[in-house]
């Protein structure tokens, strides 16, 4: 019997110091270090199982890959994948669920604490000699807030969310679950989307990017922030209109942002952000909320044992 062919199509979207394990079953393993879409359906055309991060599997692939059983995806969502092809066809598609319980969070209020209490800002006036200038000890050019008794809006009620919530409760910050947009009626646990709007001084966001999630806040939402509170999007790029947060930010709608995720990644010379790269108040990493040591670990454990259950004919994580 032929051994299954395994095509990993972008090992380098985890970090090298990962140790990615052999599958237990005898396989051919091929490894690509990235593979751009034009690439995709020659390089699956054989494959009995892909493994996937950031390169689309498309329908056109799919139908390609007579072969193909399973699309392993090294994330937790699956939008890169056409999940209907997959299914049509009775191919497994499956995801990474809960690995990065602690370190998006974390991630998150790194960068709520780095804009509420200025870090960046004085950091960096403090390398052009502030400092040295300052006829005291100490100067006060740019805000600093505490969170004890500060409102956090947290869109997004899954693992994530509730995680964040967490860490807000023990700054003794007030949490507000919002209900989903144009929904009401949740329960007693969420409040309406648009008093989380009005009513946070930060708002965090922690949904997938769904056709109904797509340009969640845009320049509607941003007027009616009373309070002009931070925006931290750890979550996906698209869950914000990117050209309406610069002018909201640009016109003191709102009083910072800091984001680990765009719609392009990574962005393009000509992105709305890269106009605010010198501004205090905003903050933008390179998608790397995800990708702490151990949750990197945790997911490749998790992305092996995934393809181990589905071959054995037990299939988990099933996405679809």
């Amino acid at each position: 019997m032929t051994k299954p062919r395994i095509v990993f199509l972008d090992r380098d979207t985890l970090s090298p110091e990962t140790r990615l394990r052999a599958p237990a079953f005898e396989h051919d393993w091929v490894v690509h270090d990235r593979t751009a879409p034009a690439e995709v359906a020659q390089r699956i055309a054989e494959a009995d199982i892909v493994i996937t991060n950031k390169a689309p599997v498309r329908a056109e692939a799919i139908a390609g890959a007579p072969r193909l059983k399973l699309i392993a995806v090294a994330a937790t969502g699956t939008d890169v994948v056409d999940v209907a092809a997959a299914k049509a066809r009775g191919i497994v598609v499956s995801n990474i669920r809960n690995y990065a319980v602690n370190t998006v969070p974390e991630h998150t209020f790194a960068l709520i604490l780095a804009l509420r209490r200025s870090i960046l800002a004085y950091h960096a006036s403090v390398a052009r000699g502030r400092w040295r200038e300052a006829a005291q000890f100490c100067y006060f050019d740019y805000p600093i807030r505490d969170l004890a008794g500060s409102t956090l809006g947290i869109i997004g009620d899954g693992v994530l969310g509730k995680a964040v919530a967490d860490i807000a409760r023990g700054f003794g910050m007030t949490v507000l679950f919002s209900d989903y947009k144009g929904t009401t009626g949740m329960g007693p646990l969420y409040t309406p989307f648009e008093t989380v709007l009005r009513t946070s001084d930060i708002i965090t966001l922690h949904s997938p990017l769904l056709p109904s999630t797509r340009n969640l806040i845009a320049a509607p939402e941003f007027a009616l922030m009373q309070k002009r509170p931070l925006i931290i999007n750890t979550a996906r790029g698209g869950l914000v209109d990117e050209a309406a947060l610069v002018a909201a930010l640009e016109g003191g709608q709102i009083g910072g942002a800091a984001f680990d995720v765009v719609t392009q990644e990574p962005p393009p010379a000509d992105h709305p952000f890269m106009r605010l790269m010198e501004r205090p108040d905003f903050i933008l990493t390179p998608h790397i909320a995800w990708a702490s040591s151990e949750a990197i670990q945790g997911l490749a454990d998790q992305l092996i044992e995934n393809v181990e259950a589905a071959w054995a004919g037990a299939p988990r994580n099933v996405v679809g």
